[in-house]
């Protein structure tokens, strides 16, 4: 068992809540499957769109067309330029990401069991939600600091 403190800024608080209230309400590996495919796939729909958007404002400029930033002095076009490609290149590797969780999660979906073990998923369920100290809960809540957008405030 981890022996950390749960931090308490309000990133990792708002996880705890969210995370209580995933297993408290979805709390059958049945539920569990659906939520995570419905989370998955409501990312890949946005990630998706956001990049096609981008691709169809700025994919002719980004490939030497005229600019639709013309207003911009040609040093700080460029810099948008260079960020919108690193962008455009980030939400790309996001997409080939999720299509490959995608892909793995459809596994979750063959795996069938008995109400013997969701019975056990729904009992565990209520000991998991309100332990602040689980180690799933902290190891998560180490990675959230380790995202590079998201500071760590501790």
């Amino acid at each position: 068992m981890v022996s950390e403190e749960p931090c308490q800024c309000p990133d990792c608080q708002r996880f705890y809540k969210e995370h209580d209230r995933f297993v408290r309400e979805f709390p059958t590996l049945r539920q569990q499957q659906e939520l995570n495919w419905a989370a998955l796939q409501s990312f890949r729909t946005l990630a998706g769109r956001v990049l096609e958007d981008f691709q169809k404002q700025y994919g002719a400029k980004l490939n030497g067309a005229t600019s639709e930033m013309s207003s911009l002095s040609s040093a700080d076009e460029k810099v948008l330029e260079d960020d919108l490609q690193q962008a455009l290149a980030e939400l790309e590797n996001i997409n080939a990401h999720l299509f490959s969780i995608e892909v793995l999660m459809e596994k979750i979906f063959d795996v069938k069991v008995p109400e013997i073990v969701e019975d056990k998923f729904r009992e565990l369920a209520g000991e998991l939600a309100p332990d602040p100290l689980n180690p799933d809960r902290l190891r998560l809540n180490r990675l959230l600091h380790q995202t590079p957008d998201l500071p760590d405030k501790n």
